[in-house]
């Protein structure tokens, strides 16, 4: 019996390790370099990271699964695009992020973009695949998704 729960323990620590590996990037550009040398398309998660019930619950649900980052470190590049209302960012993350919600027309959160991206002579440019946002059923029905978008790749 204590060979199975020491192994049980072993199991789920390194689920929780494993999901801890995953890089979400604030900095565009180096994650568009990233997804070119990769050659993997970006999972831009525009969220509001410390007021948004749905981002949360996203983040709960889906992103912070072994599923998920097992999924994610196969498939795409992990970009987080934040817009807390209490956590202190940069000026460059702020005017970053404020000119990626426009240019992708972000109204609402959590929206997840799924985009290829180039960076030529300082211009960033997309090629969106698709967009979701919070989907019902958890990392299986959410990866579903993800998954028919990324068939466009």
């Amino acid at each position: 019996m204590k060979k199975i729960i020491l192994l049980c323990v072993l199991f789920f620590g390194m689920q929780a390790v494993q999901s801890q590996d995953l890089k979400w990037h604030t900095d565009v550009k180096e994650a568009i370099s990233i997804g070119n040398k990769e050659n993997k398309p970006l999972m831009m998660f525009f969220t509001g990271s410390d007021w948004c019930g749905w981002c949360i619950r996203l983040q709960k649900e889906v992103l912070l699964t072994p599923e998920f980052a097992k999924w994610a470190a196969e498939n795409v590049i992990l970009v987080e695009l934040d817009y807390p209302r209490r956590t202190p960012q940069t000026a460059e993350i702020k005017k970053q992020n404020g000119e990626l919600q426009q240019a992708f027309g972000i109204q609402g959160f959590p929206t997840i973009h799924f985009a290829n991206g180039s960076d030529k002579e300082g211009k960033v440019n997309f090629e969106g695949l698709g967009n979701t946002g919070y989907v019902a059923g958890g990392p299986v029905a959410w990866l579903a998704v993800a998954n028919e978008i990324l068939k466009k790749k």
